[in-house]
C-alpha cells in the first residue's frame, strides 16, 4: 500500500472518539462522533461533486477538478472504511483478488449466490 493511504488511515484511526479523536477539534472526529449516516451523506455529496466535475472537464478538458473531487471521495471512503474497521490495504487485497477475473462472469457469479 501507498505510503500516502497508510499515514491517511493511521490518522483517520486516530480521530475515532475512542483513540482520543475530539470532534471539537477534528472534521473526522466530528463525522464519526455523527454515525454512519453522516459520512454515508458526505460520501454521496462528494460522488455527485466527482460526477458533476468530470461533466465540466468534458467541456473544458480542465481535469484538475476532478482530480479534487476524486481525492474527496477517497478521503471520505477512506472515513468510512476505518468506521468498519476496514483499510485501504482490504480495498486492495480485494482488488488484487478480483485481477483477472472478467467483471462480466463476476457479477454473473453474484447472482447465482
Amino acid at each position: 500500500m501507498s505510503e500516502t493511504l497508510k499515514r491517511l488511515a493511521a490518522v483517520i484511526e486516530s480521530r475515532k472518539p475512542a483513540n482520543g479523536g475530539d470532534p471539537e477539534k477534528s472534521y473526522v472526529a466530528r463525522l464519526f462522533k455523527k454515525g454512519d449516516d453522516a459520512i454515508l451523506k458526505k460520501i454521496g455529496e462528494e460522488a455527485t461533486e466527482l460526477v458533476m466535475a468530470a461533466k465540466d472537464a468534458r467541456v473544458s478538458a480542465d481535469k484538475s477538478k476532478v482530480l479534487y473531487e476524486c481525492a474527496d471521495l477517497w478521503f471520505h471512503s477512506a472515513v468510512l472504511l476505518a468506521q468498519f474497521d476496514l483499510t485501504p490495504q482490504d480495498v486492495l487485497n480485494e482488488l488484487a483478488r478480483r485481477e483477472g477475473i472478467s467483471g462480466i462472469e463476476e457479477k454473473a457469479a453474484r447472482k447465482a449466490d
